[in-house]
């Protein structure tokens, strides 16, 4: 779908380049969040997937085409593929909701049917139905950003490039914009996020792409906002094989007593089992060989004789340390990621 390889963007005037040898690949259907301080080349990357810069050296592949053999004259009808949403909404001020969507349909020639069709569905898509009539300035930061996005789905795009889209939004509304883009991924739609919203990127545990000054420094499939791979799993870890070390437990306790009982002259238990003829001598214990008469300072030393592992009464430390799922609270269930929802399940317009 998407693919960088060694890739490496130069500005003019500037010393150090926006990326080097940026290598990564963006699959079909996956949601990916590009973080990374201010100026660590996350707005480069997307502008050069939508083709309004070409790479310095290495390759932007998007949609099995080459950008920087793509001729001018049809970066028009490549952009088509690609929804783009931006941090400052970019609407036309003196139109309204409808023309605003509208617009870009008009600008590819799209019949008049297909807009009157396409446009009041993606609209009830993203929840501003009944909205059509309204000019951006009587809609509300949230709703703004929601026509943009509808704006940007209405072509029915196979990726969407989100910059920031929830920067200019107070916390409540940018919940409500993850959440469409989520139900946006789930319906097919591959969307590429840059953000620094740590608290999104650490609660949906999606693929994460971090830059550091131009430079990608960590590709992780089920990542946070930092790197976390070096802290410790505050998970409870289970041991396996516990029947099998409490058995052992119990076969050296045996063990221990008949060796102490030997070794002291005290008579053991009987276990309950068929007698032995009375010519048969009894089974000696294992690794203790004591007389019949010892001496108190003899018993003493057949005790200290005793292998270690006789008297050992605690349990060995067998156990494997397993991964273990911890159910996502709070935020996730807000985004509405707790669980699957077939009535969740939808996308654009199709």
């Amino acid at each position: 779908m998407i693919r960088f390889e060694n890739v490496t963007k130069r500005f003019r005037g500037t010393a150090k380049p926006a990326l080097s040898n940026v290598d990564f690949e963006v699959l079909r259907g996956e949601f990916v969040f590009l973080v990374g301080a201010s100026g660590s080349g996350k707005s480069s990357c997307l502008r050069l997937i939508l083709r309004e810069e070409v790479p310095t050296e290495g390759r932007v592949v998007v949609l099995g085409r080459d950008l920087r053999t793509l001729p001018n004259r049809k970066i028009p009808y490549f952009r088509r593929h690609i929804g783009a949403v931006f941090q400052d909404f970019r609407l036309l001020p003196d139109k309204t909701v409808f023309q605003n969507v509208a617009f870009t349909l008009q600008v590819i020639g799209s019949s008049r049917g297909f807009v009157k069709q396409a446009v009041p569905e993606v609209l009830a898509l993203v929840g501003l139905d009944g909205k059509e009539k309204r000019l951006p300035h009587e809609l509300s930061g949230g709703e703004q950003q929601r026509v943009a996005i509808a704006r940007a789905l209405v072509n029915r795009p196979q990726v969407l490039l989100a910059d920031e889209p929830t920067g200019n939004l107070d916390p409540a509304t940018s919940v409500d914009i993850m959440q469409l883009l989520a139900r946006i991924n789930a319906g097919g739609t591959t969307v590429v996020m840059a953000t620094h919203e740590k608290g999104f990127v650490d609660q949906m545990q999606r693929r994460v792409i971090e830059l550091r000054e131009g430079e990608l420094i960590r590709d992780e499939r089920h990542g946070g906002y930092g790197d976390t791979s070096g802290l410790p799993s505050l998970a409870p870890q289970p041991q396996r094989g516990a029947a099998a070390v409490a058995a052992l437990t119990a076969v050296l306790e045996v063990q221990r007593e008949a060796a102490l009982a030997a070794a002291s002259g005290r008579p053991q238990a009987e276990p309950e089992v068929d007698e032995a003829p009375e010519d048969e001598p009894a089974e000696a214990v294992p690794e203790v060989e004591v007389e019949p008469e010892a001496s108190d300072a003899e018993a003493s030393d057949a005790e200290a004789a005793v292998p270690v592992t006789a008297k050992t009464t605690q349990p060995i430390p067998i156990a494997d340390l397993a991964e273990v799922d911890v159910e996502e609270l709070g935020l996730a269930d807000r985004l509405g990621l707790g669980g699957a929802d077939a009535d969740d399940e939808v996308g654009p317009t199709s």
